[in-house]
């Protein structure tokens, strides 16, 4: 039998995971309903998707430990922020959503070692 030791789990994933946390609660606590969480094509993934009640939200988080290579937003190049826009919808399909008013944010969050994580919301930042 196999057990899975929380030590072999990259770190990278388990800041991710512990920023994606941090971010919902930021959007729960801004009012906004989640609808999903790492939700899964064979596309890609969309981290959160939240409405207001009036529009639906896509969120995308970054989670860095250092802003070395630059800031956590950053990593949301073009392609990228195109490839969220079709993953948005291939989700309304799924979830037999139909057309309604899309906004696509940006949650960055640097979060050191050792330190408390700085969050940077930005709406419709694409």
């Amino acid at each position: 039998m196999t057990t899975s030791n929380p030590r072999s789990t990259p770190r990278h994933l388990t800041t991710g995971a512990q920023g994606e946390d941090l971010a919902a609660r930021y959007l729960r606590n801004q009012g906004l309903v989640l609808l999903s969480r790492n939700w899964r094509c064979h596309e890609g993934e969309l981290d959160l998707v939240a409405t207001d009640g009036r529009k639906l939200i896509v969120c995308e988080v970054k989670t860095r430990t250092t802003t070395d290579y630059g800031h956590p937003a950053e990593a949301v190049t073009p392609e990228k922020a195109n490839r969220i826009r079709r993953l948005s919808r291939r989700w309304r399909a799924a979830h037999h959503v139909r057309w309604c008013p899309e906004r696509f944010d940006i949650i960055a969050i640097t979060w050191p070692r050792n330190a408390e994580p700085t969050l940077q919301h930005f709406p419709a930042a694409f």
